[in-house]
């Protein structure tokens, strides 16, 4: 059961509409390597975890993501809430304009819809621990990649509020990691086969 504060981790007030910011930073929400994907994965690994205190921190890590995603959905829609028909043409925004308006939906900045594809869940431990370490620094990544292009101060406030939770997320699951070798072995290590290491 969570518990839903009705306030953003990190403000968002954009002034100025920019459908073409909007149209880049939206992969953080629907992309390969957003928000969603990353909540929906910690969300999923934690059931299988053996180390109940590594699933105890992929149910706070998926739960602060989903936070994270509303703040990408409060800067895509304040970067499009006064558009007009015209900038959305200008700007290139008009395709995702014709589908959705000014509504949000998960998608890549390439404009390829969220699929669930974009996430893993192996149900392996180890696997699943260094997926989510490659998906914090894929995130930090594309965060950078947005702060090179994007200067309004309003926006890369919390662009790098968010490059700095996916640092600390990296760090917590390397610890995980070490924690999880640690507590595992071929006994309690569910999938072991002793007949595979005969081979």
């Amino acid at each position: 059961m969570w518990c839903y504060e009705k306030r953003l981790q990190f403000p968002v007030n954009i002034k100025t509409t920019c459908p073409k910011t909007a149209q880049l930073i939206i992969s953080q929400y629907g992309g390969p390597d957003g928000e969603l994907s990353a909540s929906m994965r910690y969300l999923s690994q934690r059931y299988s975890m053996p180390v109940k205190k590594v699933g105890g921190l992929l149910t706070d890590i998926g739960t602060e993501e989903l936070g994270h995603m509303e703040i990408i959905c409060a800067i895509v829609y304040q970067l499009t809430r006064n558009l007009t028909e015209e900038e959305a043409k200008t700007a290139g925004f008009d395709a995702y304009y014709i589908d959705h308006t000014k509504g949000l939906f998960p998608q890549a900045a390439a404009g390829v819809p969220f699929t669930s594809l974009e996430f893993q869940s192996k149900g392996d431990a180890i696997t699943d621990l260094f997926e989510d370490l490659a998906a914090e620094q894929k995130a930090r990544t594309v965060y950078e990649n947005l702060l090179r292009v994007i200067t309004e101060p309003d926006i890369v406030a919390p662009l790098k509020f968010l490059r700095a939770r996916e640092i600390v997320h990296f760090q917590r699951f390397g610890e995980a990691l070490e924690m999880t070798k640690q507590q595992l072995n071929a006994k309690n290590f569910y999938y072991y086969n002793p007949e595979f290491d005969k081979k």
